[in-house]
C-alpha cells in the first residue's frame, strides 16, 4: 500500500524489526528438536550467522574462534590487520580516543596503506585454525587483490559496500563488471549491501551465492543520517526474499539472503529469519565480547572515510566471552546473550523444525510488542525496557 506524501509523490510503508512480531503456530516443538544449521556452497555452519567485516569485532584470532563455535567470521581486507603489522597498538588508541577527536583521529589511521603481502597472511593465519576463511572487499578494490586472496586459499569472498548494484555507472573509471567477475572467480561470492527487490533481483542475477541485506541500520552507521538512504530491515528482508524466490523460478539456484545489521537480540535475529534471511550478519553484539579486538569500541567500515564519514565510533562495554553471546549460558534477561539459543528457543516455541520452515511464519505489525505490559521494565530499566 502506497500512501500519498505529496501531490504526485507516494510512498510504501516499511517496517523495521521493532514494528513486527512472529505469531506462535498450532503445534511447539522441543529446543533440541530444531535445526538451525546453515548451508551456503559447499560449506555447512552450525549457526546461521556470519560475523560482519569490522575491526573492532573480527581479527584472525576472533575468526578462527567463531569458526570453531559454529560461525563464519568475515575479515576485512581493508582494515588495520592489513595496514599495519602488529595493530594492536592502534586499538589501544582508538579506544583511547575522546569522543570529539574519534573521527578525525581514525582517518589518520585508516591512510596507512594497505600492504598485499598482509592480505594473504592473515588469510593463511585463519586457514591454520582449521575453519572455513571469509574475508570482505570494496568493488573497487576486488581486482587489485583478486590474485593475491586466491593464491593465500581464501575460501568465500565477500564484496561489500554500504551499497552494491550489478550496474555501477562511471564516467571516470571502468567499473567492476560484477557478473562476469564472478563467472570468472574460482570461489564462492557473497554481494552487498542492498535494501530493495530489484536491486536484490539483480545482485542475485550476477551468480553470487548471497545476497547481503541492510543499508543504514548497524549500531555504528549513520548512513541513514548522513545520506538518508535505507530502508527498515523488516522490509527489506521480505523485499529481498521475495527476489530470492524470482531468481529460483528463473534460474533454478537458491541465492542466499543475509540480513546485514540492526539485530542486538536473539528476537530481532529470529525476526531477521522469519521475514526471509538464511542467515544473519552481525557486528555490534560481537564487540561486546572479551575476546573482541575493539576493546569495548565499535565502528563501521566507512567511519573513517577521508572525505564523508558515516559511522561513529560507539562504546559497547565487553561483558561477556564470544560463546556466551553466541551460544549461551546466558546471565543476563536482556536477550544480548546466547543468541542461537534464543533463535532455537523461538522455533520452537512457535513450531518450526528448520531455517526454511520458519521463513514461512506468520507476521503481525506490533508496534506495541515491546511495550506492552511492561511498566515495571520500562521504569526499572531492566528485561526489555534496559
Amino acid at each position: 500500500m502506497e500512501f500519498e506524501i505529496g501531490i504526485g509523490k507516494t510512498a510504501r510503508r516499511a517496517y523495521g524489526f521493532d514494528e513486527v512480531a512472529i505469531v506462535p503456530s498450532r503445534r511447539t516443538r522441543d529446543p533440541q528438536d530444531i535445526d538451525i544449521r546453515w548451508e551456503i556452497d559447499a560449506y555447512t555452519f552450525e549457526l546461521p550467522m556470519m560475523a560482519s567485516a569490522m575491526d573492532a569485532g573480527v581479527s584472525p584470532t576472533t575468526a578462527i574462534q567463531i569458526g570453531r563455535l559454529g560461525g563464519l567470521a568475515c575479515l576485512n581486507l581493508e582494515g588495520l590487520w592489513v595496514r599495519y603489522e602488529d595493530p594492536e597498538a592502534v586499538y589501544e588508541e582508538i579506544a583511547s580516543l575522546p569522543d570529539e577527536k574519534a573521527t578525525r583521529r581514525m582517518q589518520e589511521i585508516y591512510l596507512e596503506p594497505i600492504k598485499p603481502e598482509l592480505l594473504g597472511r592473515r588469510i593463511e593465519e585463519i586457514r591454520a585454525g582449521g575453519v572455513v576463511s571469509c574475508a570482505s572487499l570494496t568493488p573497487q578494490r576486488v581486482e587489485q587483490f583478486a590474485p593475491a586472496i586466491l593464491e593465500a586459499g581464501l575460501d568465500i569472498l565477500v564484496i561489500q559496500g554500504t551499497v552494491v548494484s550489478a550496474e555501477h555507472v562511471s564516467t571516470k573509471v571502468e567499473p567492476l563488471n560484477l557478473k562476469r567477475f564472478i563467472a570468472e572467480f574460482d570461489i564462492p561470492v557473497i554481494v552487498g549491501g542492498c535494501a530493495s527487490y530489484q536491486t536484490a533481483l539483480h545482485l542475485m542475477r550476477t551468480g553470487a551465492v548471497g545476497v547481503l541485506v541492510g543499508v543504514g541500520p548497524g549500531n555504528a552507521c549513520t548512513t541513514r543520517g548522513v545520506l538518508g538512504v535505507g530502508v527498515p530491515q523488516a522490509t527489506a528482508i521480505a523485499d529481498a526474499a521475495a527476489a530470492r524466490r524470482e531468481h529460483l523460478h528463473e534460474t533454478g539456484r537458491y541465492c542466499h539472503v543475509i540480513a546485514d545489521g540492526g539485530m542486538r537480540t536473539g528476537g530481532d535475529i529470529a525476526k531477521a529469519i522469519a521475514c526471509g534471511a538464511d542467515a544473519v550478519m552481525i557486528g555490534s553484539p560481537l564487540t561486546r565480547a572479551f575476546e573482541a579486538p575493539g576493546g569495548g569500541y565499535h565502528w563501521g567500515m566507512a567511519t573513517f572515510h577521508p572525505t564523508l564519514p558515516r559511522g561513529a565510533r560507539v562504546k559497547t562495554q565487553q561483558v561477556a566471552s564470544l560463546e556466551e553471546i553466541l551460544k549461551g549460558p546466558a546471565h543476563e534477561n536482556d536477550g544480548t546473550f546466547n543468541l542461537f539459543g534464543a533463535l532455537a528457543t523461538s522455533m520452537a516455541t512457535t513450531g518450526y523444525a528448520s531455517i526454511k520452515e520458519f521463513q514461512k511464519a506468520e507476521l503481525v505489525i506490533a508496534p506495541s510488542i515491546k511495550t506492552e505490559g511492561k511498566t515495571y521494565q520500562t521504569q526499572q530499566h531492566v528485561g526489555m525496557g534496559h
